[in-house]
């Protein structure tokens, strides 16, 4: 199995998940049926072997489930193992870079505000990866 990095380091894999992820959050309907390789194809201008190459480098890494109907195939977006990416990601963006002086901002702002948006964003992106795992453990539990 391909390293989940590797498998998203494609950008035609990642306009793939998009495309997925778009259609998911726009379908209203509590069990999502899939997205059809033919829309798939439509909207990323491609030949139909080279998306069913890119799905299948997806089905392999757990990143889309697909449902049979007939010869007709419906894929739907598995976010499971982009937690392993998102763990890896929470550190980065909660390091404390000193950015402030490159745009401006160190003048702009008293050392005691600079305080306070570092622990507020701090405090974001904590809460935020809890609540999507959360989320993401839920949803799991609920069989979507």
């Amino acid at each position: 199995m391909a390293d989940i990095f590797d498998v998203i380091a494609d950008a035609t894999r990642r306009d793939i998940l998009q495309i997925l992820l778009d259609r998911y959050e726009s379908d209203s309907t509590v069990s999502h049926g899939g997205t059809s390789v033919s829309e798939i194809v439509t909207a990323l201008g491609l030949s139909q072997p080279t998306v069913s190459k890119h799905l299948k480098v997806l089905r392999e890494a757990g990143l889309v489930a697909v449902r049979e109907e007939g010869q007709h195939r419906y894929y739907r977006l598995e976010s499971s193992p982009l937690e392993t990416v998102e763990d890896w990601l929470i550190p980065f963006l909660s390091v404390d870079f000193d950015v402030s002086g490159a745009i401006g901002l160190d003048a702009a702002l008293p050392d005691q505000a600079k305080q306070m948006a570092d622990a507020i964003g701090h405090a974001v992106a904590d809460t935020t990866h809890r609540v999507t795992s959360a989320v993401h453990a839920v949803s799991k539990k609920l069989g979507k």
